[in-house]
């Protein structure tokens, strides 16, 4: 099995491209971090033949598109100070837009996300009173799930959001894969990318097969602030350090976009229903 965890190589200015499918067992998800404003203000791309979704982490900025046939331009957005600080502004772009970034704060960061794209979708935007924020689970493995592209926003594979663990909590408990065809279930590709309060904390972060598969595997890795790790398939349950509150940005992407399309693990699914 490829490895699965990408290390952190600090907070640099301008972007830093984290995993591609060249450099992971990924067939469509690339992770970029942008940092601007006092080293370098402006970041300019083109999508290409790919759409993306830029999550904006701190700060503010002012995105400007240009993708045939449409247009757009999201002025001075953001604004939460770091990403425990509020809900999160999240911008879709579609596939063959010229983009720019420009920080309008001086601690500015985001992560864009991105996969190929069969269609092209308008650009939107995301606002933190917008994203759909849910509790999930109780106990010892409650966390809060915040969606920002969902099925609210027209895309072609790609679904974005933020999820945060409490100490010691746990997140996708019971475990759950979506890493085939079946009743429920659809495959989709996964990225984790781990943010911890205070930074210098840990998670631990689980993937693993189900029984019986062709080509099993069982690894764990002990993440910390800024390290990714990707699910090409398997349960991937996550723990967050004692003392340590956990986010990480998810970024889901397959052939059909279908959000909760996965099946939990049948071995630990009897903790659904413990009595509070």
């Amino acid at each position: 099995m490829q490895e699965l965890c990408w290390r952190s190589r600090g907070a640099h200015w301008g972007c830093t491209e984290l995993v591609t499918p060249g450099t992971a067992p990924l067939r469509y998800i690339t992770l970029r971090a942008i940092r601007l404003g006092a080293g370098d203000r402006t970041w300019t791309w083109e999508t290409g033949g790919e759409e993306a979704v830029l999550d904006i982490l701190a700060g503010r900025c002012t995105v400007e598109i240009r993708a045939e046939p449409f247009d757009a331009e999201f002025t001075d957005i953001g604004g939460r100070e770091h990403v425990f600080a509020g809900r999160p502004t999240m911008v879709y772009i579609p596939r063959g837009a010229s983009v720019r970034v420009t920080a309008e704060s001086s601690g500015f960061e985001g992560l864009v996300a991105s996969a190929p794209a069969r269609a092209v979708y308008p650009p939107a935007i995301v606002l933190p009173d917008e994203v759909e924020v849910r509790t999930v689970g109780k106990d010892n493995w409650q966390r809060t799930v915040v969606t920002g592209i969902g099925d609210n926003i027209q895309a072609d594979r790609l679904m974005v959001g933020e999820t945060v663990n409490p100490p010691g909590n746990w997140s996708s408990a019971p475990p759950h894969k979506h890493d085939a065809w079946s009743a429920g279930e659809v495959p989709m590709e996964e990225a984790y990318y781990y943010r911890l309060n205070p930074p210098q904390g840990f998670a631990l972060q689980r993937v693993y097969t189900a029984p019986g598969d062709p080509d099993p595997f069982d690894v764990t890795y002990a993440v910390g602030d800024g390290d990714v790790v990707v699910i090409p398939r398997g349960y991937h349950p996550v723990v967050a350090g004692p003392g340590y509150q956990l986010l990480y940005v998810w970024v889901l992407a397959g052939d059909e976009r279908r959000y909760g399309a996965w099946s939990d693990d049948p071995r630990h699914t009897w903790i659904t229903g413990l009595k509070e």
